[in-house]
């Protein structure tokens, strides 16, 4: 089963896709990757889940009624709560990478009865750092909204690539992974994500004391080639400290569910068959 889909939420139409059958995966992007990025990786999964991928609002065809409004991490949280709402009336299993790891996280501690478990990739989440280092992050991620807004996509990518660790040149990927050039739409998502997305995170509040009471099974993970002292593998592991269990290692980088498709669909299965 392949669909695609509309659905009206507060403030904006959400587009989503739902492929294969069993227990329902939604899977939360990161950064600007809409519905279509994690396509080499939902044709490993599809065989033993419903996976559910999306638009985030702002992005693609996930159109804002207000543009001018922008879009909280509130918003984008009660987006995915409404989208489970839609597709499955059981708790599901997450797969949250990053920004969308975020929006999980929120999930786990305000509406727990939507997940099962879910599996945080490296969340970009300054509140899980000692206050110092999350003041730091903060600021940085507000630097780089700056940043292009002074000097535009080429240097910001490239400093976004250095804060979450990510090395374009040395990256090896496995074969026949789909290539995603920067077209007119991945651009336009891209202002989206740095114009809005890096400040919605920097003013979140997350409430992380209220993660090791959560029923949900958060599985805190960390890429394999992500250099263990930037920001977001920093998450991961103040995560995994927080609820006293093991970051769990996955192939690749900060993006390995882009260049490891097979390899990262394997390990999100072997997880979640535990």
């Amino acid at each position: 089963m392949e669909t695609a889909e509309m659905m009206r939420v507060p403030g904006a139409r959400l587009y989503y896709e739902v492929r294969g059958s069993g227990p329902v995966l939604l899977i939360s992007q990161s950064g600007e990757g809409d519905a279509g990025r994690s396509r080499d990786m939902v044709d490993h999964l599809a065989a033993a889940y419903t996976v559910v991928t999306y638009d985030r609002r702002g992005l693609s065809r996930s159109t804002l009624d207000d543009p001018a409004a922008g879009a909280t991490v509130a918003d984008h949280t009660d987006d995915v709560r409404r989208l489970l709402g839609e597709v499955t009336d059981e708790p599901a299993f997450m797969l949250g990478c990053s920004f969308g790891a975020v929006l999980g996280l929120h999930l786990a501690i305000e509406h727990p009865g939507t997940l099962h478990t879910l599996i945080a990739h490296e969340p970009v989440a300054p509140r899980l750092l000692p206050s110092e280092l999350a003041v730091r992050q903060e600021h940085e991620l507000l630097e780089l909204r700056d940043l292009y807004r002074r000097e535009g996509l080429a240097a910001t990518f490239a400093e976004v690539a250095r804060v979450l660790g990510i090395d374009p040149l040395a990256q090896e990927t496995e074969p026949g992974v789909t290539r995603f050039p920067m077209d007119d739409r991945r651009k336009a998502n891209f202002a989206f994500f740095v114009e809005n997305d890096f400040a919605a995170v920097a003013r979140d509040k997350l409430e992380v004391g209220g993660l090791a009471g959560s029923p949900v099974r958060i599985i805190p993970a960390v890429g394999r080639a992500t250099p263990r002292t930037v920001f977001d593998h920093r998450c991961a592991v103040e995560l995994a400290a927080l609820l006293g269990v093991e970051a769990q290692e996955f192939p690749g980088g900060h993006n390995g569910n882009l260049t490891h498709p097979r390899a990262y669909a394997a390990r999100v299965h072997d997880l979640l068959g535990r």
